[in-house]
């Protein structure tokens, strides 16, 4: 039963993957707007719910992902920047990627050094 779970939780998953992706082919705004919701955060919550009932492991989790939600946004900061200068895509996703590294290493310093309550 657990593999059926796990492989059940896969494919919902990827579907929005797909989705949003074929949305954005035609709709670019609609598709963004699809894949920047929290959804895969909101899945990994109930389903972490499901697994364990611990409402501090829930509340941990949620602001480790608000940290880290923070520097996933250099990525779309740095590539449009970059394409917008003239870079070819895979050079401008490359230094947006490595920059979004840097930037998720502060961010899990900061999740770290971040007290959880008071």
């Amino acid at each position: 039963m657990a593999w059926l779970g796990l492989i059940g939780k896969g494919i919902f998953s990827g579907a929005i993957v797909v989705a949003a992706s074929e949305l954005a082919k035609s709709k670019s705004l609609f598709g963004a707007l699809l894949i920047s919701l929290p959804l895969t955060s909101i899945m990994a919550i109930i389903w972490l719910w499901r697994d364990t009932g611990d409402a501090d492991k829930i509340a941990e989790f949620s602001q480790s992902i608000l940290w880290l939600v923070l520097p996933s946004l250099v990525l779309f900061a740095v590539l449009p920047w970059l394409l917008g200068r003239g870079w070819e895509f895979v050079p401008a996703l490359s230094v947006g990627i490595l920059c979004t590294i840097l930037a998720y290493g502060v961010g899990i310093w900061a999740a770290g050094t971040i007290p959880t309550s008071a």
